[in-house]
């Protein structure tokens, strides 16, 4: 059955709820603190919970939050395909969430950043899994290790890009490698008109497939209203399950992680969809 791999950073989330955000220079006190394993480990916990076989190929540290990192995957039954390094404790990012569940990171790198392509191959992929791919792995220095590992791959390894807000800015050669090779785009509405300069949402699925590889589906998630999956030059709107917003933090990395493993389990993208948007 093929796997959902993730060559992100797993990293530890502190959530920190405020009233407002300080204005610059000022002061705010937060009404409680959480502290729990985020980024790659969402998705993949996810997926693995879906019945999916997961496994994560970013880097690990040594210290309370690496350790905290291993046992959220274990608990799950996600594997890695790396070992921990030695020598530095795995980073944090800081959201300052905010009653209508407005969110602000502040992140600190740690061992999540010490990737190689050679480290990120213990994946193994073959042809069928999912490799994730988050847009924030390509700041540096996890930039060229990223993308000389994706040129690697064989055909028949499906790419997914989840582009987060900084994908529209970097460099347009950056983006185009990148897209070459991806196979499925999943977004939110803000990051796929950042990508296509579009106001129209509805426009923007077809403007992004024309960037991806032959055959690549795109998927674009729209808060209440739902998600569009576009691909073989259609596109269809999958309703929402509507509830009211608690925390947003994370729910597209679980509409990714339930997406993927429905897909891995041989569901088509509308009934995946289906699923990941309920699951959100």
């Amino acid at each position: 059955m093929p796997r959902v791999l993730h060559t992100a950073q797993a990293l530890v989330d502190v959530i920190l709820e405020i009233d407002e955000l300080p204005p610059r220079g000022g002061n705010a006190n937060a009404r409680s603190e959480t502290t729990y394993a985020g980024g790659a480990v969402t998705t993949l916990i996810a997926a693995a919970r879906t019945g999916a076989t997961a496994v994560h190929g970013g880097a690990h540290g040594t210290g309370p939050h690496g350790d905290l990192i291993r046992q959220a995957l274990a608990r799950d039954g996600v594997a890695l395909s790396d070992s921990p390094r030695p020598d530095l404790d795995t980073g944090y990012c800081t959201v300052l969430l905010e009653p209508s569940a407005e969110r602000t990171f502040l992140t600190v790198y740690g061992a999540e950043r010490q990737v190689t392509a050679q480290s990120l191959a213990t994946l193994a992929p073959e042809p069928g899994d999912l490799v994730c791919v988050s847009g924030y792995s390509l700041f540096e220095p996890t930039r060229e290790p990223i993308l000389e590992f994706l040129e690697s791959l064989e055909e028949g390894v499906d790419v997914v890009l989840d582009p987060g807000d900084p994908f529209a800015t970097f460099p347009r050669e950056v983006q185009n490698r990148m897209l070459a090779r991806t196979t499925v785009w999943t977004s939110n509405a803000d990051e796929a008109k950042a990508l296509t300069g579009l106001e129209a949402l509805e426009d923007t699925p077809e403007a992004i497939r024309r960037r991806l590889s032959p055959g690549a589906a795109v998927v674009v998630r729209d808060g209440e209203r739902g998600c569009v999956v576009f691909h073989h030059g259609r596109g269809t709107q999958i309703p929402a399950f509507p509830q009211k917003a608690v925390d947003t933090n994370g729910a597209g990395d679980t509409h990714t992680g339930v997406l993927l493993a429905e897909r891995a389990l041989g569901a088509d993208w509308e009934s995946a969809a289906t699923r990941a948007n309920a699951a959100a």
